[in-house]
C-alpha cells in the first residue's frame, strides 16, 4: 500500500483493473509500541474506495508484523477499521482475492 496521507497518492496505478493491492505493513510503519486500530482506519479506508474488496487483499507482514503486534491483533484491526462490508467483500479482502491473484485452490 502506498505511504503518506490518504488521497495523497498516485491514484493512476488504482484505475487500472488489472492491478491488486495488499494492506500489509502498517502497524510497522507506525509506532510498534502504541499504535492503534483506529490509526490504519484512513489508510484501510482509502484502500477500500480506491480497489474495491475485489481487488484487495489483507497480508499480514508475518513475521515482520511481529515487531509490532501479534498477527491476531494485526488482523483484529483490519476487521475493526473496515467499513461496513458484505459476507462477500469481507471474504475477498481476507482470502478471495489473494486466491484469485495468486491462482491458489479455495
Amino acid at each position: 500500500m502506498w505511504r503518506g496521507s490518504p488521497g495523497g497518492a498516485d491514484r493512476s496505478l488504482a484505475e487500472l483493473p488489472n492491478v491488486t493491492a495488499k494492506v500489509s505493513g502498517l502497524v510497522t510503519e507506525a509506532d510498534w509500541t502504541s499504535w492503534r486500530a483506529a490509526d490504519l482506519r484512513p489508510f484501510v479506508r482509502e484502500a477500500v474506495v480506491r480497489f474495491g474488496p475485489e481487488r484487495l487483499m489483507f497480508g499480514s507482514d508475518w513475521p515482520v508484523c511481529l515487531l509490532a503486534g501479534s498477527y491476531g491483533r494485526i488482523r483484529a484491526a483490519l476487521h475493526h477499521v473496515l467499513p461496513p462490508l458484505s459476507e462477500a467483500a469481507s471474504q475477498a479482502i481476507f482470502g478471495g482475492t489473494a486466491a484469485r491473484v495468486y491462482r491458489l485452490p479455495l
